[in-house]
């Protein structure tokens, strides 16, 4: 597939749609899409989901936006999005999935103080669990058939990989989501999957990692990057990320990274 013909008609669904990468990501999809297209856009804030379809269906593009407000931190929300997925049109080329839902977290605080089990687990129902639980129920309502491409991509980190100090829940969320859908693409190699870490984005995650973060180094680290102009646009990253699915040449389970693309 060329980055010419784009993503065909397909079904594609953007976790965390209503703001920053999430946002851009379904300005940059929406364009790569064939007439009779699909795109479910979900996220906590309907207001501004609807503000995104407005500017999403402008003139004919022959595409159907449909918003889902809901908190994936819960099995009502997983389900609410899994709904709009089902009565797919067979027809369709391709099948989309961006699990790019996610927070940072309290970067406040150190390991040693985390002791309260229902934080954490709170955390890791919106970090980890939804995102295997929504994956695995789109796949089941979109089935492997021929003709169709299932593509599954995680909006990974650095942080899979290395450790920040004072990101303790983020760390472990992003490694955990790692290595979900590595598993994910050793057990089913019909799929494509990927884990693509964006860099360091200009956004209000950014913010609060300078802001916030308890470890004095990686706090100025960030500052430092704000300050010196080093911080990637969404729209940077989201570039990059668009030519490797469309040139479709990544090892299935692969974690790329902004920086090495």
């Amino acid at each position: 597939m060329s980055a010419v013909s784009g993503f065909g008609k397909a079904l594609v669904i953007i976790t965390g749609a209503s703001k920053g990468f999430g946002r851009a990501l379904a300005l940059s999809v929406a364009p790569r899409l064939a007439a009779g297209s699909v795109l479910v856009l979900a996220a906590r804030s309907d207001d501004r989901l609807q503000e995104l379809k407005r500017d999403l269906c402008r003139g004919e593009s022959g595409l159907t936006v449909r918003c889902v407000a809901a908190d994936l931190g819960c099995k009502a929300g997983v389900e609410k999005v899994l709904t709009e997925t089902r009565d797919t049109d067979p027809d369709i080329d391709q099948l989309l999935l961006f699990n790019n839902a996610a927070s940072l977290g309290d970067v406040s605080r150190y390991c040693r103080d985390f002791t309260d089990v229902d934080e954490v687990n709170s955390y890791l129902s919106l970090n980890v669990s939804s995102a295997l639980c929504l994956t695995a129920g789109v796949l089941r309502s979109v089935p492997r058939r021929a003709g169709l491409t299932r593509v599954i991509v995680n909006i990974s980190s650095l942080c899979a990989l290395r450790p920040f100090p004072s990101w303790v829940l983020y760390c472990s969320g992003k490694a955990a989501r790692d290595m979900m859908f590595r598993v994910l693409a050793e057990e089913e190699p019909d799929l494509r999957v990927l884990n693509y870490a964006p860099g360091p984005l200009d956004t209000d995650m950014q913010l609060q990692a300078r802001s916030s973060s308890a470890d004095d180094s990686l706090r100025n680290t960030f500052s430092v990057m704000h300050a010196h102009g080093q911080l990637l646009t969404c729209d940077q990253s989201i570039s990059k990320l668009m030519t490797v699915l469309l040139d479709d040449k990544y090892p299935s389970g692969a974690h790329l990274d902004y920086y090495d693309l």
